[in-house]
This record gives structure tokens, sequence and C-alpha cells, in this order.
């Protein structure tokens, strides 16, 4: 062996070294920023529900299961708020998911490089308007002319027996339907980014391969693009549904602070955050405990909606022969 090769091998050992150790180092950082995610994760539930005991001990399972809504004499019933919170949801979701979809679709498989990036960029400028920017905006200008829009759909469809459960009756601006419109708007670019994304993952080549064959636009997407992208959709679904669901300031101006379980969309009601924001400021004792206690009944919620969607998307893993981690 040759001084000069003794040197190379010498050289290429002690940078093999340093990559070992580089990888360790990566390792342990890597796993101590999982770690902590768990940590603060487990602090924030003991800390909230150590502090909202004194209101699960007095109401118990009622806290979950009663209207009623009482702090001053003792009624501490958060049903009519998880029932806002879920309703507002469930509007924002079905107003905002065929949107956000069709404008990814359209970003993805038919806009122009230009008429891409501006549509992009409007979308990533609307994800970036705060909140109460949206909710400042429906007050003022949004609840005024919804109420005469309820009114005229519930007058026009209000006889019909199912219908007239949803629409029917005298309608109000601030409601149930204001609170999920603005949270569908609020919501639309946080899935319309992640369903580009998912999007943009399939390879041109499968996409040209099925048009190559005589498929039409429309079933190269159904055959192709959405079977591979289904997790990533549901995901973006979910990640928008938790927005929705933890949205404080724009549903407190718009959807009417009243606490009711109603089919009626078109009247007020009150959601969990809401009422939080509401009557933060002025609780104290036990009234701040149930406060607390529906900030800890919001996060089981979501923990709930996440596990949800963690299945599905597995399940959709599967389904299409993916690795599943």
């Amino acid at each position: 062996m040759t001084a000069a090769t003794a040197t190379f091998d010498s050289g290429t050992r002690r940078w093999q070294a340093r990559g070992r150790w580089a990888d360790r180092v990566f390792a342990a950082a890597a796993l101590a920023a999982g770690l902590l995610v768990l940590v603060i994760l487990g602090l924030i539930a003991y800390t909230t529900i150590t502090k909202a005991m004194p209101a699960f001990r007095q109401q118990g399972p009622s806290f979950v299961t009663s209207k009623n809504w009482d702090p001053d004499n003792g009624h501490l019933g958060a049903f009519a708020y998880i029932f806002g919170t879920l309703v507002t949801s469930a509007i924002a979701i079905v107003l905002a998911v065929p949107v956000s979809f069709g404008i990814a679709l359209f970003i993805t498989e038919l806009a122009s490089r230009r008429v891409r990036t501006l549509v992009t960029y409007v979308v990533d400028l609307l994800a970036a308007i705060p909140s109460v920017v949206y909710g400042f905006w429906a007050l003022v200008i949004f609840t005024g002319s919804a109420r005469t829009f309820y009114q005229r759909i519930a007058d026009t469809i209000g006889s019909v027996p199912l219908l007239g459960r949803l629409f029917g009756g005298p309608a109000s601006g601030a409601s149930f339907m204001t609170a999920g419109v603005i949270l569908a708007v609020m919501i639309v670019p946080i899935v319309t980014s992640l369903s580009r994304e998912a999007f943009l993952t399939v390879p041109q080549e499968d996409k040209n391969a099925a048009l190559a064959m005589g498929a039409t636009r429309w079933e190269m997407l159904r055959v192709s693009v959405f079977p591979r992208v289904r997790s990533g959709l549901v995901g973006a679904v979910m990640l928008g549904l938790g927005r929705a669901m933890g949205e404080t300031i724009a549903v407190a101006l718009v959807i009417g602070s009243s606490a009711q379980v109603t089919s009626h969309l078109f009247k007020t009601g009150d959601s969990v955050a809401s009422n939080i924001a509401h009557n933060w400021g002025e609780s104290t004792g036990i009234s701040r405990s149930a406060l607390i206690g529906l900030g800890v009944v919001l996060f089981g919620i979501t923990i709930v909606v996440n596990i949800v969607a963690r299945v599905i998307t597995r399940r959709t893993a599967r389904s299409l022969g993916e690795v599943v981690r």
C-alpha cells in the first residue's frame, strides 16, 4: 500500500465516521422533536382537564347531554354548543369541499400557466386574511342581505316536509347558515391548497397514457387520478373540518349567540368556541371551569376527527396497495 492510498483510506474512514455521527445527531433531533409534540399535547390535555374537573364533577355526564347552560344557577349543559359547532362545521364542509376540489382540478388540469399562477396567488392570499376580517365583513355586509335571501328560500320551500324542517320558519341573518357560509369561505383556501398538492403527485405520464387509450378527461381523472389521491383528499377535508370546528371570532360575530338545538338552519345558534370567546372575560369560579370544560370537549372532538381521518386514509392506502405507516 502506497502512502497516497493510505492517506486516501484514512480520509475516507474519517468522512464515514463524520457521516455516521451526523446520522445519529439527526436521528436524535428528530426523535426529540416527535416526543416534544407528544409532551406538549399531554400537557395541554392534563392542564385543561385538571382545571375543568370542578365542572365535570358537578355536572357529570349531563355536561355533554344537557341543553341548559346557566352557570349562575349551577346548570352546565353544553349540548347546544356542541350541536352548533357540529352543524356549522358540517355546513362549511358541504359548501367548501366541492368548490375546493373544483378549483384544485382547474389549477392542475385546465388552467394555463399564467392563469394557474394568478389563481394560486389569490387562493394563498385568501388563506392569509385574518378571521376577524371575514367576521366583520359578514356582520356588516352579509347578514342583512342574507336574512332577505333566507326568508325567500323559507317562503318558497318551507312547505316541503323534509326541506321545511331545515329551511322553513322565520329566518335570521345571524344564524347557523351564515356561520357555516363564512366558515366555508375561510376553509376553501386550505382545502384547495392541500388538494392541489395531492393532484400534483400523480405522474403526468399516467394521465397521458389514459388519454392515449381514448379516455375522456373525466374518465382519466376517475381512473388515473382520484384513486391515487383519495387519502390526500380525505386529509385535506379533515384539516379543513378541524379549522372550521375551532374557528372563534368569525363565528362569534355571525352565529347569533343564542344556544338552542333546532333543525332550522336559518335560526340563531351558538358554538363551543363562540361561547368561550363571549364569556371568558367575565367568568370566574365554576363558570370559568365550565368554559375550560367546553375547550376540553372541543379538544376531544378534534382528536376523534383526526383519528377517523387516519383510519380512512390507512384503509384507502391498503386498498391501493400502498405502504401504510
